[in-house]
């Protein structure tokens, strides 16, 4: 089945939960950090708060948040694996202003699911990627467990949780921003480390 429908099937047969209690893995209980990966997510930061003085191209979020962020957080040592999925586009309206991006998906472990939107001139909402991203964590090949997901577009990140057990569900994080005062990079540095000791 081609993504476009899938992505038309899912949205027949998916109900978003609201309840704390189904995902439960995000908000609580979350590995803590040493002072040198809270040092380098300061770096990072500063890197991306540096780079949006200047046109964004295509690429740099992959490169300056989300590699810093996988490896941080395990995922580019054994048992994972890393792949990239496939791209899609795609094209929204911004005050008038015809906005062209992609979205890559990247896939860890068959269980985890990296949506990264790049877009030029402008950044697209998160909830442009949320049904492409559940698309693909719906026609993963375990469906006897919950697969996780991460929606991001530079500087927001949304995590995503999807039981398909049953009838399939899913629900999502609070967005955390790198554009916020406080610790929103670490917090999504916490998530991905928790994600990492589940899929194991």
């Amino acid at each position: 089945m081609r993504s476009r429908e899938l992505l038309v099937c899912t949205r027949n047969i998916m109900r978003r939960v609201e309840a704390d209690g189904f995902f439960e893995e995000w908000l609580g209980d979350l590995p803590e950090l040493t002072v040198g990966e809270r040092d380098r997510l300061d770096q990072v930061r500063r890197h991306y708060l540096y780079l949006l003085e200047y046109p964004v191209m295509e690429g740099v979020v992959k490169m300056v948040i989300l590699s810093p962020l996988l490896e941080l957080a395990g995922f580019y040592d054994p048992p994972f694996r890393v792949s990239g999925e496939t791209e899609v586009r795609v094209t929204a309206h911004d005050e008038g202003e015809v906005i062209h991006g992609n979205i890559d998906i990247l896939v860890l472990q068959q269980q985890f699911w990296i949506t990264v939107i790049e877009a030029k001139n402008s950044e697209l909402a998160l909830t442009k990627a949320i049904p492409q991203a559940l698309s693909y964590m719906m026609a993963a090949p375990d469906a006897d467990r919950p697969g996780y997901g991460l929606v991001m577009n530079g500087s927001e990140f949304l995590f995503l949780k999807l039981d398909r057990r049953s009838d399939p569900v899913y629900a999502v994080s609070d967005i955390f921003s790198l554009l916020n005062r406080g610790y929103n990079l670490i917090g999504v540095l916490q998530v991905l480390k928790k994600f990492s000791q589940l899929l194991v």
